[in-house]
């Protein structure tokens, strides 16, 4: 089965900054000292090695200049040694900076420039979850304005929620219905328990309603970390049925979820998952619906 992943990351920290690996500090992921040192194009494709991966999506690794990330991705994907990796970037910008636009217009000069992600992932009583520091930037006057250019930019929108946050993504989704807008990692089922569980499906419906939105069914390590496919697999079908095969693709958010598996074994879990599939549906799941989404 060719793949095409649509969702990891790469950082060099000999050349560039990363606050967030630079210092320790805490991540809903747990410890990040295994993955707290450079991970270049050669590692992931190493570890890429057994599967048969065509194409990529590099989502922004939070590098303190995002327009540099840009552009030393967009570096790596002109070098011929590179093979074309990655094929899609998936930058940072401040959408609620009301100079944003300047900051689009940098990003656009880099041909594989494809959208933007601002994580807003948020849960006031648990600070561990949280990649902000207020849950209400999808209601923010000035944050939708930036929003709003994405649509004039041919831009798509890479959203990190947790289920209670979906109702407001569900409003900007259907106010801007020109702009993609991708869901990270299956929406954030950080808990276990029956009743979020309820909540997060609730959420994911909720979401599901807008056409505009589609799902990465990725990260489901960061918050499990001895993970089987059993334990995943019901968060892995709910979406499927929730969002349609149309609408979902698979992605291994390397290397962060190399703290809980190795390469192979999250494409092989999505292998088993799927094994009662059509061909044209897993096609669909592991190659096409990244390529249809980020015009690759």
């Amino acid at each position: 089965m060719q793949i095409v992943d649509a969702h990891h990351h790469l950082w060099d920290l000999e050349k560039h900054h990363y606050p967030w690996l630079a210092n320790p500090v805490e991540h809903p992921a747990g410890d990040l000292e295994p993955i707290r040192h450079s991970y270049r194009l050669s590692d992931f494709l190493h570890d890429a090695r057994n599967q048969d991966l065509v194409k990529s999506v590099h989502l922004q690794a939070a590098m303190d200049d995002p327009v540099a990330e840009t552009a030393w991705l967009q570096g790596l994907a002109d070098d011929p040694a590179g093979r074309g990796f990655p094929h899609a970037i998936v930058a940072y910008a401040d959408l609620a900076d009301p100079k944003v636009e300047e900051v689009l217009e940098r990003h656009c000069e880099h041909r594989n420039m494809r959208g933007i992600r601002f994580m807003v992932n948020y849960i006031e009583e648990e600070p561990l979850y949280c990649m902000t520091d207020r849950g209400d930037w999808l209601r923010d006057p000035q944050w939708r304005k930036g929003y709003a250019l994405l649509e004039r930019y041919r831009l798509s929108f890479d959203l990190q929620v947790y289920c209670h946050q979906m109702a407001d993504a569900a409003d900007l989704a259907s106010t801007w219905p020109g702009i993609q807008m991708m869901l990270n990692h299956a929406g954030l089922p950080h808990r276990r328990d029956a009743d979020y569980v309820a909540k997060w499906r609730t959420g994911m419906r909720r979401l599901a309603k807008m056409p505009n939105v589609a799902a990465k069914i990725s990260g489901l390590g960061m918050f499990d970390h001895h993970w089987t496919v059993e334990s995943i697999r019901p968060f892995v079908l709910d979406t499927i049925e929730i969002f349609g095969i149309e609408r979902c693709m698979f992605a291994s958010n390397f290397p962060v979820d190399r703290l809980s598996s190795d390469y192979d074994a999250i494409w092989n879990a999505f292998d088993r998952i799927t094994a009662d599939f059509s061909e044209p549906e897993r096609r669909a799941l592991f190659r096409d619906n990244a390529i249809r989404f980020y015009r690759l």
